[in-house]
């Protein structure tokens, strides 16, 4: 099973835990990716992130469909947001469950890390004396 989405709104972990859950998985690994207070030295308020929407669910879909195949996953789940988003709020989710933890682990893993290479999302950091896109993909 595999579900791709992007939203405005702050994402609920849980609802998302329990959708389309599988008996014979014996693993979910559970990715959250937060905005955090500081980066660069600076302190931030709250981040930005603006998203070429159609791509970006179709560029996560094929990436879902590589981490799937390689690691046999059962189910992988991503969602990410975009607009405003808040310090301590997740940005991204990402969800994988296979009958053991390793394929899992190695799946989620790979997500995150091809999303932040190939996604065309953008992020804007805003601080107490300014703001900056960053294009760093980190």
């Amino acid at each position: 099973m595999k579900k791709i989405f992007t939203q405005r709104e702050p994402i609920e972990i849980g609802l998302i835990l329990a959708e389309n859950s599988m008996p014979h998985d014996g693993s979910d690994v559970v990715f959250i990716g937060k905005v955090r207070n500081n980066s660069r030295s600076k302190e931030v308020l709250f981040i930005d992130y603006e998203i070429y929407d159609s791509m970006a669910i179709k560029e996560m879909s094929k990436i879902a469909d590589e981490a799937i195949e390689k690691w046999n996953l059962s189910r992988v789940i991503i969602v990410h947001r975009y607009g405003r988003v808040n310090i301590g709020e997740a940005s991204i989710v990402i969800i994988t469950s296979s009958p053991h933890r390793e394929e899992s682990y190695s799946g989620s893993r790979y997500i995150i890390d091809e999303i932040k290479k190939r996604v065309p999302i953008w992020k804007k950091e805003y601080y107490t004396d300014g703001s900056e896109w960053i294009g760093d993909r980190n």
